[in-house]
């Protein structure tokens, strides 16, 4: 499917071939096809690893808050660090790509992860483990808001496909490491310190396909998308991006769907596993719920692209969230396997959030700002969701008040991710 996918975009994007001496006419569209298949490995690989770092400590948080000494509300801190270091560091992102490119970045964000994940096992103490965590977060961030420059740029007729593709990755991603970390750490001696550091690996291979692309650093890679095109593109005048309201709804949305994603992420398996769920069984959960964004993660940035209005899409995610919720209340190890799938559909609302930042600007500039304001708001205001569930439980000593603080923040998401979803874009409303 990857070949085939490359193939298509090898035609939309070397309409304008570009000539130098040092090339022969002949040899160019070879040399583009194969420029556009690193890409796209590029671009699946990078997916993969923008969420093991998360979900393979939510399958081992007990036996990490065991080792490390951690209380319920600095475990829930620790589940709140990925949306701050996404705000803190995603808002650069756009200045890094201007200056170096964004292949140099997200080549520095890969090689950023696979350091963090290596060294956060050992370090033998919670302000090390979390700094450590901070790293590899630092180069997700990065690599999270230029995923949809990335694809806005070098596919611009073909962003859902190619957001879709990506999306799908990342699920994979997210899904394997919730799925395998807990029996992989087993085979491996049940240390889970190797449980944790062995997903640096697959950092080290993301970092690979990027390389070629690091010395391009105004305009990405030149081989790839005309000279003139690409510098239009990257010098386009900045937006006043937050006299948008769509921008604001976009960022709302996003930060609301983060919240329920990283509550998931952080709490789900714990909470299986007090219901009376084996661990092993509790991690298999998760993964189910990550998984479902696997085909979904492709369908709906499609669906959505031809549609005019994707508010019934976002009613849709969050009907299925709330039944999930109302089932984890009611019956958490009864239904486990209905309401991990009913939480998983919710989640695709991240795939959707990404292909409405690709729809609501016109240009690559215009989604770089966008994405950055969307991301950077949006995990800013996700922080506190993951720590006031930590506090929660720990003081009313159960998951009632968390699961529905859940349910709860699932009505202004479906509210503000209809506005969010109205056709127009926010060039048009930052010019007003």
């Amino acid at each position: 499917m990857m070949v085939g996918m490359a193939s298509e975009e090898t035609r939309t994007v070397t309409s304008m071939p570009i000539r130098t001496p040092e090339t022969r006419p002949t040899a160019e569209p070879a040399t583009r096809a194969w420029t556009t298949r690193l890409l796209v490995l590029g671009i699946v690989l990078t997916a993969v690893n923008l969420r093991p770092a998360i979900t393979s400590l939510g399958a081992l948080l007990e036996e990490v808050r065991d080792a490390l000494g951690m209380s319920g509300s600095v475990a829930g801190l620790l589940t709140s660090v990925p949306p701050l270091c996404f705000a803190v560091f995603g808002v650069a992102a756009p200045r890094l790509a201007r200056r170096f490119g964004p292949g140099a970045v997200v080549c520095a964000g890969m090689a950023a992860i696979t350091a963090g994940l290596l060294i956060r096992p050992y370090t033998g103490s919670t302000a090390g483990f979390l700094a450590a965590t901070a790293l590899a977060l630092m180069g997700i961030a990065v690599s999270n808001v230029l995923m949809p420059v990335i694809v806005k740029r070098w596919f611009p007729n073909r962003v859902g496909s190619m957001t879709g593709l990506y999306s799908m990755a990342l699920a994979l991603g997210t899904a394997s490491a919730a799925a395998v970390t807990v029996p992989m750490t087993d085979l491996l001696g049940g240390s889970w310190q190797t449980g944790l550091a062995v997903w640096a690996g697959l950092g080290a291979a993301a970092v690979l396909p990027w390389i070629p692309f690091v010395r391009d650093r105004d305009r990405g890679t030149a081989t790839a998308v005309p000279a003139r095109e690409s510098h239009a593109r990257v010098d386009a005048p900045r937006l006043r991006i937050t006299r948008s309201r769509t921008s604001w709804a976009l960022a709302v949305y996003f930060g609301l769907q983060a919240t329920g994603a990283y509550i998931t992420m952080g709490w789900m398996a714990q909470i299986f596993r007090d219901a009376g769920v084996h661990a092993g069984t509790a991690g298999l959960l998760l993964a189910v719920t990550m998984v479902m964004g696997v085909p979904l993660a492709f369908v709906i940035p499609r669906l959505a692209t031809r549609l005019p209005h994707q508010g019934p899409i976002v009613v849709a995610l969050g009907v299925c969230g709330l039944v999930g919720y109302a089932g984890l209340y009611l019956a958490p190890a009864t239904g486990a396997w209905a309401w991990a799938v009913l939480l998983g559909i919710s989640n695709c609302s991240f795939p959707l959030a990404l292909t409405m930042v690709g729809m609501r600007a016109r240009t690559s500039g215009g989604v770089a700002q966008l994405s950055a304001f969307a991301q950077s708001t949006g995990y800013l205001l996700s922080i506190p969701g993951p720590l006031l569930v930590g506090v929660l439980y720990q003081h009313s000593g159960g998951w009632g008040l968390p699961i529905a603080l859940m349910a709860g923040l699932m009505i202004p998401q479906m509210a503000v991710g209809i506005l969010a979803g109205r056709n127009r874009t926010v060039e048009d409303e930052a010019a007003r």
